[in-house]
């Protein structure tokens, strides 16, 4: 018989460590945001802010997927609302249900939230990546269980496929853009000698998994002296309100083999970094920023065009640049990925209802490209 255990205490959670382990090895096209140790580490530094919970989705006595969720309080120009949503929180770009069963993970797991005592007015699930993974499972299984949604795009990030070979992908750049790379790694190369550090652990199971704190300080250094530092709201890794947990998430990310680092050094000084993960050969770009002495010379741009080379070198097959600031990875770019929310409003909610009417009239007004701008609320 099918059926679901909810966990919402961090003391449970431990219990279900080596289940979400085999689990997470079984998800199509998952990353190391949905890692137990991703989440974990997110419910250590944010669970007194919002409450996290996992629903275990069990046939018989084998569990056959998660759904792991997060209840956070959100502001709009309509007031505030409790919103029941994946736990990714902008860090990546995807999510879903864990397991080799998403279909019936996202169907079991939704009618128990439809049948259970509702703590939310909005249940967004967000981070859907709808073309190439969910495939509409998700909209699909909230209509079946009577939560139609509404849908709309969320995010659009940037892409390298690295299936096509180095000289393939650099032969569709354009001259301009590959004259004005090469003009910069002359100008870099006149000033010392310039090398790339990349370090790729292969994780505590092949005994690999020094986390470098000295490479990990140097990109932390790097941030705090970059323009993103001074932004008042900022998540870069220099940042004192993420810093605690990216630093926890480095060190877990190291024991998995999932970190992905990148420094420039000219003269053996850090000039520039990429901070990124990496798992089953899909890299996802998490921060990059360069020392901003060294401008002149576009270390940052020397920085991508050596690591990404490196990447068809190893064989990765993508590189996800990331959401955000997409003019300035455009010209990298293979093509581009989208992610989509699917929505659903409490009808005991007469504030949800409103909002559902605000988002479904923006559907109406705005473009795609207006809506990714907007953000709508």
């Amino acid at each position: 018989m099918v059926h679901v255990a909810e966990i919402t205490r961090w003391d449970e959670l431990a219990s279900l460590q080596l289940v979400w382990r085999e689990l997470w090895g079984k998800t199509r096209r998952t990353s190391f945001f949905q890692s137990f140790e991703w989440f974990a580490t997110a419910w250590k530094h944010f669970g007194d802010t919002q409450t996290f919970r996992v629903l275990v989705v069990s046939d018989g006595n084998e569990v056959i997927g998660l759904l792991p969720l997060v209840l956070r309080r959100e502001s709009s120009r309509l007031g505030a609302f409790h919103v029941l949503t994946y736990p990714l929180d902008n860090w990546g770009d995807f999510f879903g249900p864990i397991g080799p069963h998403p279909t019936a993970t996202l169907l079991v797991a939704l009618r128990h939230l439809a049948e259970s005592r509702r703590d939310w007015d909005v249940l967004d699930l967000r981070w859907v990546d709808r073309d190439r993974c969910d495939q509409l499972r998700t909209p699909m299984a909230m209509k079946q269980i009577g939560l139609v949604p509404l849908a709309q795009i969320w995010d659009r990030s940037a892409v390298i496929d690295g299936r096509m070979g180095w000289e393939e992908y650099w032969a569709t750049r354009s001259s301009k853009f590959r004259n004005n790379l090469r003009r910069a790694e002359k100008r870099l190369l006149a000033r010392g000698r310039v090398e790339l550090v990349r370090y790729r652990p292969a994780g505590a199971t092949w005994g690999d998994d020094d986390p470098r704190w000295d490479l990990f300080d140097a990109c932390v250094n790097l941030a705090s002296r970059s323009w993103q530092a001074h932004q008042d709201h900022g998540t870069t890794l220099s940042h004192e309100s993420v810093y605690g947990f990216l630093r926890d998430v480095h060190e877990a990310a190291v024991k998995l083999g999932c970190l992905d680092l990148n420094l420039l050094t000219v003269d053996d000084q850090p000039v520039a970094f990429a901070y990124n993960y990496v798992y089953e050969g899909r890299v996802f770009g998490l921060r990059t920023g360069y020392d901003p002495d060294w401008a002149d010379a576009s270390p940052g741009n020397v920085l991508k065009f050596w690591m990404i080379r490196d990447s068809f070198e190893r064989k990765d097959e993508e590189f996800d640049l990331g959401p955000g600031s997409l003019a300035s990875k455009e010209a990298w770019a293979t093509g581009f990925v989208e992610s989509y929310r699917y929505t659903y409003f409490s009808p005991r909610s007469p504030r949800a209802q409103l909002l559902r009417w605000k988002r479904w009239w923006d559907t109406r007004l705005f473009s795609t490209e207006q809506l990714l701008a907007r953000r709508s609320a």
